[in-house]
């Protein structure tokens, strides 16, 4: 997995996402899950930003980030000095390599944002879902966000709806769109339109590539790794993953052996 597509974002993830909206839907579905398993101690992986570990931590949780993107992290230590939260650790760490960097004993790993779509085949995934086992106490939570390519692929569904942003004087504009790949790869493209005041626009285009994993393989590929697949969600308002009409597939899984 390569990051020039999340490096080159960095500065300007947290103008695509509205923060304040989205950990206003995902937060109380998120602790309702941790509540499950008497949650205390969390790695969130592929963490971006940070903002998910920093609101859980806000909310007295012990939070550990980690991604692969230097970008994302260094945005991420920012963030998490900016609000008193600097003791967070945050990690330079790609799939597979948590066990050795972050250690474990956590009672829940989130990996969120359709973030294992990077893995880009079985033996990846695998030895990911492996990694993320190992840092988890057994009983421990695995929850995923991924976007729901059942329907992608069924539709060929290309394009995402655009964000905006406005802020002091300054506009952006992001597109996210798909190309469809012969070898049944996703290219994922994020053209980011830029200008200042009334100005012209400048554009960048940044691209990498996904695999669009489908619900079955991606919960036959978690159950093989060790866990114990409890949930399909569509929403993280709990509403059940329906494969033709959902947004996002969530899974919730829990790691298999005596705590």
């Amino acid at each position: 997995m390569d990051t020039p597509l999340y490096d080159a974002f960095s500065d300007d993830y947290d103008r695509f996402v509205d923060w304040s909206d989205r950990l206003a839907h995902e937060l109380p579905y998120i602790e309702l899950q941790l509540a499950a398993v008497n949650a205390e101690r969390i790695l969130d992986v592929a963490c971006g930003t940070g903002m998910h570990a920093i609101a859980l931590a806000e909310h007295g949780y012990r939070v550990a980030g980690a991604d692969l993107s230097v970008g994302m992290i260094e945005r991420a230590r920012a963030n998490a000095a900016a609000v008193g939260q600097e003791d967070i650790p945050f990690y330079a760490a790609g799939f597979g390599q948590m066990a050795q960097q972050v250690g474990s004993g956590y009672d829940a790993v989130l990996c969120l944002g359709s973030s294992l779509p990077h893995l880009l085949n079985q033996n990846d995934l695998g030895a990911a879902l492996a990694d993320f086992a190992a840092v988890l106490r057994p009983g421990g939570l695995l929850l995923i966000q991924n976007r729901n390519f059942d329907a992608v692929l069924a539709g060929r569904n290309r394009w995402m709806g655009p964000q905006a942003h406005r802020d002091d004087g300054r506009e952006w504009l992001f597109v996210r769109f798909y190309d469809f790949n012969t070898d049944g790869t996703l290219t994922f493209n994020v053209a980011t339109l830029r200008r200042d005041g009334e100005g012209a626009w400048m554009q960048v285009v940044e691209a990498t590539r996904l695999r669009p994993w489908p619900s079955s393989e991606l919960a036959e590929a978690v159950g093989l790794a060790g866990f114990d697949v409890i949930a399909a969600y569509g929403h993280m308002s709990g509403k059940p993953f329906d494969p033709a009409t959902s947004d996002n597939l969530i899974l919730t899984a829990l790691l298999l052996g005596n705590e």
